[in-house]
C-alpha cells in the first residue's frame, strides 16, 4: 500500500516535508526541517516519507544509531506525523510495512517517543494503537510533566503567590527580552553545572540560531534586578501549547522568588489565552527518579500531570 522513502537533504524534500507538517494534526515547529537539522552533526538522520498512490501520506522524523531507529533522539518528542485523512486501519498497515522496510535495511530495534496529546491539534493516536497491536511495542520510559489547562486554571498555592508578591516588592522587573540570551545562558549553565553537573542541551550559539529562525516560537522571559538578569524561562510556543524548555535562576533569584514573578506575567498576562501551558518534565534517570521539589513548584502554579512516553519494539 505504501511507498516508503528516506528523506534526502534537498530543497524538494525539505519543502514537501515542511508543507506537510504545517497542515498535519501533530505539526509543531520542532518538526520543521530548519529546526530538526540544527543538530545534524550529532544525529544521523533517517527520517522517512510515506506515499500512498503517489501522494504524501505521513512522515516519520527519525535518526539511526547502530541498528536502532529513534523517533527522535534529538527531539522532545517524535512519532508519526499525519493529516486528517489518516485512518486507524491504514496506519496499522503503515507500521507493518515500516517494520518490513526497516528489517530489509538492517534495522532491528525502534525507540518511539510519542507526542503527548496536548500537542495534537486533533485526536491523533492511531499510531499508539498500531505500535501496540502490530509492532508489539512496550512502554520503555514514562516521564511526567506538569501542565495547566488555561481555561480551567487552578488557584496558585499560597507560597507561589507570596513569592510573586515578594519579588514585586523587591523591585524585580520581568520582561520578554530577545537580547538577553547570553545573560540567561550564563545563569542556566552555572545552575546546571552546580546542581546536576551537566550543561544545557543547546549551546548559546545553537539557541540563538534557532531563535533567529523561529522568532515567534522561541521566546525568552527574564527577571531583572538593577538591570542584572537573576532568572528566566525560555518558552517554546506552538499552536496550542506554551512549553517551558528551560527554567533557571541565580541563588539571589531563587531567594527573591524571581521564577514566581516570571510566571505571574507569563501565565496571567501574556499567555493567558494559550490553551495549555506545559512546564516540562521533572524526572531524571529516564523517569525513574521524580524530583519532588521541582514538581512541587510546578504544581504550585496549578500544573497537573501529563506523561511523556517512549515505546520500544524489536523489528522482526
Amino acid at each position: 500500500m505504501f511507498d516508503i522513502r528516506q528523506y534526502t537533504d534537498n530543497d524538494t524534500d525539505s519543502t514537501a516535508w515542511n508543507d506537510f507538517v504545517a497542515l498535519s494534526k501533530q505539526g509543531t515547529f520542532l518538526f520543521d526541517r530548519h529546526y530538526m537539522d540544527y543538530h545534524r552533526d550529532r544525529f544521523s538522520d533517517y527520517s522517512l516519507l510515506f506515499y500512498k498512490k503517489g501522494k504524501l501520506y505521513a512522515l516519520l522524523p527519525a535518526n539511526i544509531d547502530g541498528d536502532t531507529l529513534w523517533s527522535h533522539q534529538g527531539l522532545t518528542y517524535g512519532g508519526l506525523i499525519t493529516n486528517t485523512h489518516a485512518t486507524t486501519a491504514e496506519v496499522c498497515t503503515l507500521f507493518e510495512e515500516l517494520n518490513a522496510y526497516l528489517h530489509d535495511h538492517g534495522i532491528r530495534h525502534v525507540v518511539y517517543k510519542a507526542m503527548p496529546w496536548i500537542y495534537q491539534q486533533l485526536p491523533a493516536e492511531e499510531d499508539l494503537y498500531a505500535i501496540f497491536n502490530r509492532c508489539h511495542a512496550q512502554l520503555m520510559v514514562r516521564n511526567v510533566s506538569s501542565t495547566i489547562e488555561q481555561d480551567r486554571a487552578l488557584k496558585w498555592r499560597r507560597i507561589r503567590k507570596y513569592g510573586a508578591d515578594k519579588a514585586e516588592k523587591e523591585g524585580i522587573r520581568v520582561v520578554q527580552d530577545d537580547s538577553a540570551y547570553a545573560d540567561f545562558w550564563q545563569v542556566l549553565t552555572d545552575n546546571l553545572l552546580h546542581t546536576y553537573q551537566t550543561r544545557p542541551v543547546h549551546t548559546l550559539a545553537e539557541i540563538s540560531r534557532l531563535h533567529d529562525a523561529f522568532p515567534d516560537n522561541i521566546r525568552l522571559y527574564v527577571a531583572c534586578l538593577d538591570e542584572k538578569v537573576i532568572g528566566g524561562t525560555l518558552l517554546y510556543i506552538t499552536s496550542q501549547v506554551a512549553h517551558a524548555q528551560y527554567i533557571s535562576a541565580t541563588p539571589e533569584g531563587k531567594h527573591l522568588h524571581a521564577i514566581d514573578a516570571i510566571y505571574r506575567k507569563v501565565l496571567t498576562e501574556d499567555y493567558r489565552d494559550c490553551r495549555y501551558f506545559d512546564f516540562g518534565i521533572s524526572n531524571e534517570d529516564r523517569g525513574r527518579y521524580l524530583n519532588e521539589g521541582l514538581i512541587y513548584q510546578k504544581e504550585g502554579f496549578g500544573g497537573r500531570a501529563v506523561c511523556y512516553d517512549w515505546y520500544s519494539w524489536n523489528v522482526e
